[in-house]
C-alpha cells in the first residue's frame, strides 16, 4: 500500500531525466526541492485548493447536518412507515453513482447551475450512507437519556440538539472523514460539470497538466503531494475518534 506514495514523493523529489533511469532509482542524483517552488509557476494551485477547500467544506457540513437529523428521525422519532422509509432510503446506497449523473447533470442544467460550485455542492448535501451511520450510533445511546430531556421539558429538536449531537463526536468524525475524503477526491463529477479553468478542482487542475507530448512528471507529483497532505493529516488527527465512531456505530441494529 506504501509504495505508491514512497514512489509519489520519490519522483517530485527527482529531475525530469531521473524520472525514466532503468533500473529505477528511490531518489534522484540530486534532491530537487525546488519542484515545489515550480508548482505555482506551472499551476493555479492555490486557487484550485480554495475551490476545492471551499466545495468540501459546504457539503461536509450539509452531509453532518443532514445526516444527523436523519439519524436521529430514524432512530428516535414516532411516525409512520417509518421501518419502511428507511429501508427505502438505505436502498439508495445500491443504484451506482454513475447512473445518477445523467438526471443530475439534466437537473443542474434546468437550474441553470452548470459550470457553477453549486452543481457539485447541492446534490452532495445528502448522504443515505451518513444517515445509516448516524441512526446506528443514535441507536447506541440510551433511551432513558431521551426521556429525560423530554420530562424537563425539551422538544424533539431539543433532545436532539442538546443530548443526542454531543455525545456522537465519535460518528460525526467519523462521517467527516468519509466525506472530506470523498469530496476532496472526487474527479468524475468536476469533470462533468464544470467547464471553467478558474472553476476547477484540483483533481481536474492535476488531470490537465499531463500533456499531450510531454508531462513534468516531477512537479506533477510535487501538486498530487500538496494536494493529499490536508487529508492525511486530517485522517492521522482523527484516526482515534474515527475507529471509536466505526466501532460503536455497528454495536446495534
Amino acid at each position: 500500500m506504501l509504495i505508491p506514495f514512497i514512489w509519489m514523493l520519490s519522483t517530485s523529489l527527482k529531475t525530469i531525466d531521473d524520472v525514466f533511469i532503468v533500473p529505477p532509482l528511490l531518489f534522484g542524483r540530486k534532491i530537487m526541492l525546488s519542484n515545489y517552488l515550480k508548482v505555482s509557476d506551472q499551476f493555479p494551485f492555490f486557487l484550485l485548493l480554495f475551490n476545492t477547500f471551499k466545495i468540501s467544506a459546504f457539503v461536509l457540513f450539509g452531509q453532518l447536518l443532514t445526516s444527523s437529523l436523519a439519524g436521529f428521525a430514524f432512530s428516535s422519532l414516532r411516525f409512520r412507515f417509518k421501518n419502511a422509509l428507511f429501508l427505502l432510503y438505505l436502498a439508495s446506497i445500491m443504484i451506482p453513482y454513475h447512473i445518477l449523473l445523467v438526471p443530475t447533470f439534466i437537473l443542474m442544467r434546468f437550474l441553470k447551475m452548470l459550470d457553477t460550485h453549486y452543481s457539485l455542492i447541492l446534490p452532495a448535501l445528502i448522504s443515505p450512507f451518513g444517515a445509516f451511520l448516524m441512526r446506528q450510533f443514535f441507536l447506541t445511546i440510551p433511551k432513558e437519556l431521551g426521556n429525560a430531556a423530554k420530562i424537563d421539558g425539551c422538544n424533539p429538536f431539543g433532545i436532539y440538539w442538546y443530548v443526542f449531537l454531543p455525545l456522537s463526536k465519535p460518528a460525526l468524525t467519523t462521517l467527516a472523514i468519509f466525506t472530506l475524503v470523498s469530496t476532496w477526491n472526487d474527479f468524475l463529477r468536476p469533470l462533468v460539470f464544470i467547464n471553467n479553468n478558474l472553476k476547477m478542482t484540483l483533481t481536474l487542475g492535476i488531470y490537465a497538466m499531463q500533456g499531450n507530448f510531454a508531462t513534468d512528471w516531477p512537479v506533477l507529483m510535487s501538486v498530487v503531494v500538496l494536494s493529499l497532505l490536508p487529508v492525511m493529516i486530517l485522517f492521522l488527527a482523527a484516526q482515534d475518534m474515527f475507529v471509536r465512531g466505526v466501532t460503536l456505530s455497528g454495536m446495534k441494529a
